[in-house]
């Protein structure tokens, strides 16, 4: 039975002839056929995943240079564009949609040999904490399917969670890879702004979005953040800056770091006792290692929240103002009326509540009573956030934090209290407002059995000392 450890391991057993890329396209096949209840695919390629896993076979054989990720096999979240195969962003109004190109991130994956197997459901239009907004039904969590996998890439964390992928992509625009990653063990990276392309991603919030990337160790995840990483004409906003080696980076010896934390992010009445408990350890286990960890005030913890969610639903009211029932996607069956009507029907039909209710709010913050108050405001308050996150990492290397809250709640807990659904992003949206990296390490396990993580951020384009100091902590001893 093939059985997957690391990409650097199964490519030494594919070089040593112990298992081929077939073998291992059929055992995830089969794995994801026994656990259907999950839900984390909603279309899985079978037959053309096992034909490039034949061709891949053939070029080792031959002993054509393999590529970085050969025979790695990859799931996509649903809001990245795969050419020629459905992409819906799980949304009834884009049903029977299908990509036309493919995202940059995905072109980079094959030109390195990957195995695209299928892609993975999400909250609609990666809106949501929980992938319980999806048009095509909640996500469910491998360790106990009766609790939310985290989301919005919900699906795409539950696939490497049991394993039924080797890695996985998602995006991230207010720690919709990070949450679901703390919720369901595993490691969840997202790249500083700029640095993956967002060509071929469904935009959400355009100033926010960054694709990310799920995996099982904090190796795999740097190997495949070195393949999508990088310059690309057909995103204005993709950093030109050279991609670092991150694989080979990370064999570089242990150092010492100087680490914050927020004082409010700990003593935050929200937080749940034990989770805090474990942190407040893990800090005491650092310094003895000889890091700096240092508390600091963070009086903006408060705001972080309100202005993430005034910017990102008015850029959502813009970017969803596509949809309109017209050009492409569904649209409501009507035999008579105006075409504003037509708009009307195709979106109150075509988008979920949620979706529904981020547009109206964005609409709203967004209109001529109200711009000054809200966006404006907000939009100052991103950059009071940027500079004293500047200020930050002039003294310090990284700040570490919880990931979420409180580990992963149950299916309807939270549905009916949008408020309480939005203040489980409270410690990651803030990566997303200054554009620095972050990323989830499973390293705590709650009384209840439920894994929980801890966030590391480092300043921009710093994905070196995010992922070299990452490999150090998940090497502490728990």
């Amino acid at each position: 039975m093939f059985r997957f450890s690391t990409i650097k391991d199964y490519h030494t057993t594919l070089q040593n002839g112990q298992t081929t890329c077939v073998e291992a396209v059929r055992c995830y096949l089969e794995l994801i056929r026994e656990r259907p209840q999950l839900n984390a695919f909603l279309e899985v390629y079978g037959t053309e995943a096992l034909e490039r896993a034949a061709a891949l076979d053939l070029e080792r054989q031959q002993g054509k240079p393999l590529g970085k990720l050969h025979g790695v096999v990859v799931g996509l979240k649903d809001v990245i564009s795969y050419k020629s195969h459905a992409v819906s962003a799980a949304s009834r109004i884009l049903g029977n949609f299908t990509a036309v190109y493919n995202a940059t991130a995905v072109d980079k994956l094959l030109a390195e040999g990957a195995i695209i197997i299928g892609r993975q459901n999400c909250d609609e239009f990666a809106m949501g904490s929980s992938n319980e907004n999806s048009a095509f039904g909640p996500v469910r969590n491998a360790i106990d399917e009766s609790r939310v996998p985290g989301g919005s890439s919900g699906g795409s964390a539950v696939a490497v969670q049991a394993g039924l992928c080797m890695i996985s992509l998602g995006s991230d625009t207010g720690g919709s890879v990070r949450q679901p990653a703390d919720f369901c063990g595993v490691v969840g990276l997202k790249p500083t702004y700029g640095r993956v392309s967002r060509y071929g991603l469904i935009a959400y919030a355009s100033s926010f979005d960054q694709i990310g990337i799920f995996a099982g160790s904090v190796a795999d995840a740097a190997l495949a953040l070195e393949v999508i990483a990088g310059a690309d004409d057909f995103d204005s906003t993709v950093s030109p800056r050279e991609v670092p080696a991150y694989s080979r980076e990370l064999a570089a010896p242990d150092k010492t770091y100087r680490i914050a934390y927020f004082k409010e992010a700990l003593e935050h009445p929200g937080l749940d006792p034990a989770i805090r408990e474990s942190v407040e350890a893990f800090i005491k286990k650092l310094t003895d290692q000889g890091h700096t960890v240092k508390s600091i005030d963070f009086e903006l913890l408060e705001y972080v929240v309100p202005t993430y969610y005034v910017l990102t639903t008015a850029e959502a009211s813009s970017n969803l103002s596509r949809f309109d029932g017209v050009r492409y996607g569904y649209r409501a069956d009507m035999a008579g009326g105006d075409l504003t009507e037509l708009y009307k029907a195709s979106r109150s039909e075509g988008f979920g509540k949620e979706v529904q209710r981020r547009i109206m709010l964005g609409t709203f913050v967004l209109s001529a009573g109200y711009f000054d108050a809200y966006f404006t405001k907000a939009q100052q308050v991103r950059q009071i956030l940027h500079q004293r996150t500047q200020s930050i990492f002039s003294e310090y290397d990284a700040i570490i934090s919880p990931t979420v809250p409180a580990t992963a709640f149950r299916i309807g807990e939270k549905s009916h209290d949008p408020v309480e659904m939005f203040l489980a992003d409270i410690y990651t949206v803030f990566a997303n407002l200054v554009g620095i990296p972050g990323i989830s390490l499973p390293l705590f396990k709650h009384p209840n059995g439920l894994p929980f993580g801890l966030q590391v951020m480092t300043s921009q384009f710093d994905e070196i000392s995010l992922l070299r100091l990452s490999r150090q902590l998940t090497a502490i001893p728990g």
